[in-house]
């Protein structure tokens, strides 16, 4: 009877057991399995390989160009918390190019580029003043550039003070016989007045008063300055005109107080100005003002240069190429080509490759120095043998801003609007609980007189925009001879911050390059690809300098043989200037910059 119970309870617990195998064990692991796959599926971010910033939870079609998405590499496996990763598809459509910091990588001959101004040589300058008090009845020298000879008429002038000089005049000369003193000293006062001896003949033989007097000029040259108009009232040593003698003028430079070492008199510039690009103007450093700038932090640098030609004319923007007074020894400097560096105003940037065998970037503060031929000295904050970012670093930029990682205007990482989600551009952030932050762009204060003048070069870049759109090559060589007229009209003098100023030069130079390539080329093809240049250049003056007005930064894939372009406009409505009439409407807004 025992045995049975035995036999009975063993019985009851191997069923049990087989029970609960077959309603819990199996079904645990296919729910393990499942739950497992199911989180892995979850974690799965998607992207496209055409935009690798699109970055979705699932599946589906890109919002940009429609393509299939594709799976996202997701492993942070091995990266700092600065450093980000791009695909190796990424790199390659945005053409990002990396180089190894080394030491010295220019040669001797590189020297200093400076930026200035062509004025008239003050030491062939000279005043016409006034001799007397008066009013100006008639002016026959009208026009700043005239030129004016000595002994040639300048002026008809009414004065009281002369018509009661007449009298004494006329009187005295009756009495030249009995009284010659009398008649010199009166003589002798229209004299001092500069009053020509003819006039004095008519008045003395017919002894009528002079209304009005002509005067005449004592210098000669090519006026500069003209100070009254007729009907204006002078006195006595006011000027009334300066000319001066232009077969000589001067080039005014700013050099940077970490420069002044490098430079001494008679030491050999050569000049270049945007009216003659295929000309370079030799002269020598004739003076080095002992006196700095307490505002600018620079000093006046004085070269004299032969203008027997009349080539050059006051008021154009010159820039000065000069040899270094010291050899660079490759122990001594850190140089990196100046398209590596991104500048923020206050801050100046590069992106260095982390890992020599994959695509992790990782951005680093630096401190440049001179600028030395289209490279930068770097004082602080790379080594020799770091591989940094040299072309394509906007692309990395933008690439780190999406991921949140530190970038150019996000110093402190944090993620950014993609420019899909509620329609946002990329300069507008937000945190993952959505409260609102205002834009992170830094940009630097400058007077309101510059941006008035940089708007006039963004509004010939719509007009060039336009032109592209309608394919007119003709007009597109002409709205670009426009903007480049414009840009050397932007006052750089008004820039006093150095930093601001040094930027402003960098930017100033790669726009002027694009537009000259764009009016010289034949083929639209050209056109576009400087066009992209273009765009990318003064975006980054926009957005650093501002010009008070809002401005959309729109963006096609398929631009540029499908590695995107972007470009400017005034209006959010998309016309693409990449294609033509043939897709017009390609692209999307980007960024909105204000």
């Amino acid at each position: 009877m025992k045995n049975n119970k035995i036999v009975i309870y063993i019985a009851v617990l191997s069923v049990g057991v087989l029970l609960g195998w077959l309603l819990f064990g199996g079904t645990t692991h296919t729910e393990t399995e499942h739950n497992h796959n199911a989180v892995a599926e979850s974690n799965q971010m998607w992207t496209c390989s055409m935009h690798p910033q699109i970055m979705q939870p699932e599946t589906g079609d890109c919002p940009i160009c429609g393509m299939d998405l594709i799976p996202a590499e997701t492993s942070a496996v091995g990266l700092m918390a600065d450093q980000f990763k791009l695909s190796e598809n990424a790199v390659a459509l945005a053409n990002i190019q990396t180089s190894i910091v080394g030491n010295g990588n220019l040669d001797r001959d590189a020297g200093f580029v400076l930026s200035g101004k062509i004025t008239e040589n003050e030491n062939e300058t000279a005043t016409m003043p006034a001799h007397f008090n008066g009013r100006i009845e008639k002016l026959y020298v009208n026009s700043l550039g005239e030129k004016v000879n000595k002994g040639q008429a300048v002026a008809k002038i009414y004065s009281p003070e002369l018509i009661a000089a007449q009298q004494e005049l006329i009187v005295a000369y009756k009495l030249k016989a009995s009284q010659p003193q009398l008649y010199n000293a009166v003589r002798n006062k229209f004299k001092n007045w500069m009053i020509h001896g003819n006039q004095l003949d008519e008045v003395e033989q017919t002894g009528q008063v002079k209304t009005s007097f002509t005067i005449y000029s004592h210098v000669s040259g090519v006026v500069t300055e003209i100070s009254i108009n007729e009907g204006s009232h002078i006195m006595d040593g006011k000027p009334i005109f300066k000319v001066s003698n232009l077969k000589t003028v001067w080039a005014n430079f700013d050099v940077y107080e970490n420069q002044i070492g490098q430079f001494k008199t008679s030491q050999e510039v050569m000049v270049s100005t945007k009216a003659y690009p295929d000309k370079i103007f030799k002269g020598k450093v004739d003076f080095i003002d002992p006196i700095l700038d307490t505002n600018t932090r620079t000093v006046k640098l004085r070269v004299v240069l032969n203008n027997s030609d009349d080539a050059l004319k006051p008021g154009m923007f010159v820039e000065g190429k000069v040899k270094s007074n010291t050899f660079i020894t490759k122990e001594t400097v850190l140089m990196i080509p100046s398209t590596a560096v991104l500048w923020t105003g206050k801050r100046s940037v590069v992106y260095i490759k982390a890992n020599p065998d994959e695509p992790i970037f990782e951005m680093r503060d630096i401190t440049i120095g001179n600028q030395i031929g289209e490279h930068y000295e770097v004082l602080n904050g790379l080594s020799a043998g770091n591989e940094i970012v040299t072309q394509g670093t906007f692309t990395v930029d933008a690439a780190a801003q999406l991921q949140g990682k530190k970038s150019m205007m996000n110093k402190d990482g944090g993620k950014v609007m993609t420019g899909h989600e509620g329609h946002l551009g990329m300069g507008n952030m937000a945190s993952e609980n959505n409260e609102n932050h205002s834009n992170m762009n830094e940009r630097v204060e400058v007077s309101k007189e510059f941006q008035k003048q940089l708007k006039v070069v963004f509004n010939d870049y719509i007009k060039l925009k336009d032109v592209l759109v309608k394919d007119d090559l003709k007009n597109v060589v002409v709205a670009s001879k426009q903007l480049l007229t414009n840009l050397s009209n932007v006052d750089m003098a008004l820039l006093t911050d150095k930093e601001t100023h040094k930027h402003w030069m960098d930017i100033e130079k790669k726009i002027k390059a694009d537009a000259t390539s764009l009016s010289k080329s034949s083929k639209i093809e050209d056109q576009r690809r400087y066009f992209k240049s273009l765009s990318s250049h003064l975006t980054n003056a926009i957005e650093v300098f501002g010009i008070n007005e809002k401005v959309y930064h729109q963006f096609c894939p398929m631009g540029d043989d499908n590695k995107g372009a972007y470009w400017l406009s005034k209006e959010e409505n998309v016309v693409n200037p990449y294609f033509g009439g043939e897709m017009l409407t390609c692209g999307e807004v980007k960024q909105i910059i204000e």
